[in-house]
């Protein structure tokens, strides 16, 4: 019997956040070592899973399958292929590097910290889910906390506004998406929720052209997607910094995977249906999104509308329906959520300090914070698309899959790189050169070195996958090999 590695990586945070849970409120010491340690232990067995997965054998590994309703056709069944592996590993790396980026959090860190990672173990548990009804279960389990995090931890302004938003958007997407659920269920004739049977349920054409849009939709409202994507950016500007990381670091990506996972792949005709008026969709995304966040002067906001953008990408690719479109959304999921991770710990930690994310009154903060303004950088480098960083291993294969039927569509898309350049430009400019203003030069001083960690670890990331991409590249086309044969070919 194997060892049941997915079902400690689900689980780990949510014991080890009923465990700070136990340690008194004031410990704080203590709470913060505890959460440390989760995280190293979550990054540790995420490495294991990804650098353990057999590439050339491909298909589902490390498959657990225990009855749990079975007279419901409900199991707690979950397995890795190539698409989720690599999401997998970005949860831990994003759960340890929050841990670090929160080390300094003073309110009440016992129950941020098990929120957190209530969260987390939700993520985990839909990235490796094989039974939708899991699935739901854990996407459920990851909504849920964001709420409290926001309203509670989340910036003074605006907290108690975006926390409902974003509940109430995530919350009746997943109604839908579930309606989507229970019709595939009782459609298949299977009595059970289980994915790999549901693959060959043989939908008819027209049931899969009526609920395709239901499920997709229902979950690419996470992801971001036009017109249900505003929001996103409220969403991370009220967040704290760690809950901003996973938002945009992971819980988006939940949301696309979960689209391509229950509905391209269970009902593959239904997506070659939509997929071409949804591929306008995300260009809407794609480009006004980089249009929105270069005319913005809050720090956050101008990130906020940036992930709206790139997640555009992502779902673009998916859209394309082709290996290289496929290839290119699988990658960039990794790469965007690495890379938003790095921004947003940038924003807090220059946040923390001035007190302030008017990019107008900032400045020269490089003198001060260099490492800050090089992992600011490394993550622009990256949201450009420069050939060296992870982002153009993800963005060329989904600008080359899009050009092969919609080479117009492509061009237009275009657009959002000089865009996305122009306001990273902009910000390094404006934000870490130049004078620094006389009323900051008292109090800011360089970051810790748990926040210096961080930073140089997410960055790492990025530009090892730009100069080495065969270390994920393989492992998410070993993945798209099974979603195109779904596709039959497509």
């Amino acid at each position: 019997m194997q060892f049941p590695i997915l079902t400690f990586i689900v689980f780990t945070p949510m014991a080890a956040g009923l465990l700070i849970l136990l340690i008194p409120g004031e410990r704080k010491r203590e709470v913060r070592v505890a959460a440390l340690a989760a995280g190293i232990i979550a990054l540790v067995l995420t490495v294991w899973l990804y650098f353990s997965y057999d590439v050339a054998a491909g298909g589902y590994q490390f498959v657990e399958n225990y009855p749990w309703l079975p007279a419901l056709g409900i199991s707690y069944q979950v397995g890795v292929d190539g698409m989720n592996t690599p999401l997998v590993l970005l949860t831990g790396v994003v759960m340890f590097t929050g841990v670090l980026i929160s080390w300094n959090i003073d309110d009440r860190p016992r129950e941020f910290f098990f929120f957190l990672f209530l969260l987390a173990t939700g993520v985990f548990g839909v990235f490796v889910a094989l039974d939708l009804f899991m699935l739901i279960f854990f996407y459920e389990i990851a909504v849920f906390p964001m709420y409290l995090l926001i309203a509670i931890w989340g910036w003074k302004v605006t907290r108690e506004y975006a926390a409902m938003k974003l509940t109430l958007y995530l919350f009746i997407g997943s109604v839908i998406a579930l309606i989507g659920i229970l019709a595939m269920y009782f459609a298949s004739g299977l009595g059970t929720f289980n994915m790999l049977a549901l693959e060959g349920a043989g939908f008819s054409t027209t049931f899969q052209k009526i609920w395709f849009p239901f499920v997709f939709f229902g979950f690419a409202v996470l992801g971001g997607i036009f017109p249900f994507h505003n929001w996103s950016p409220d969403g991370h500007v009220a967040a704290p910094t760690a809950v901003s990381m996973f938002h945009a670091g992971v819980l988006m990506k939940l949301g696309a995977f979960a689209a391509l996972r229950v509905g391209i792949m269970l009902m593959p005709e239904g997506a070659k249906f939509h997929m071409p008026w949804i591929i306008l969709l995300t260009l809407v995304n794609v480009v006004y999104g980089a249009f929105i966040a270069s005319v913005q002067s809050d720090f956050k906001y101008v990130i906020g509308f940036s992930s709206v953008s790139h997640m555009g990408l992502v779902l673009m690719g998916f859209a394309t329906l082709n290996r290289d479109g496929f290839l290119g959304a699988g990658v960039q999921m990794f790469s965007h959520g690495v890379m938003t991770a790095l921004f947003f710990a940038v924003v807090g930690l220059v946040y923390d300090q001035v007190h302030t994310r008017e990019i107008p009154s900032l400045g020269g903060l490089s003198k001060v914070m260099p490492l800050v303004a090089v992992a600011f950088i490394v993550g622009g480098l990256v949201s450009m698309g420069m050939p060296g960083f992870s982002g153009f291993i993800a963005e060329f294969p989904i600008f080359m899959g899009l050009w092969r039927d919609n080479p117009l569509i492509a061009i237009i898309a275009a657009i959002s790189i000089v865009i996305t350049a122009s306001y990273i430009f902009r910000i390094v400019g404006q934000v870490f050169f130049g004078k620094i203003p006389d009323k900051f030069k008292d109090h800011v001083h360089d970051i810790k070195a748990f926040d210096k960690i961080a930073l140089v670890f997410l960055s790492i990331i990025l530009i090892i996958v730009g100069i080495y991409p065969s270390i994920l590249v393989p492992l998410v086309d070993s993945g798209v090999n099974n979603v195109l044969r779904l596709l039959g070919g497509a």
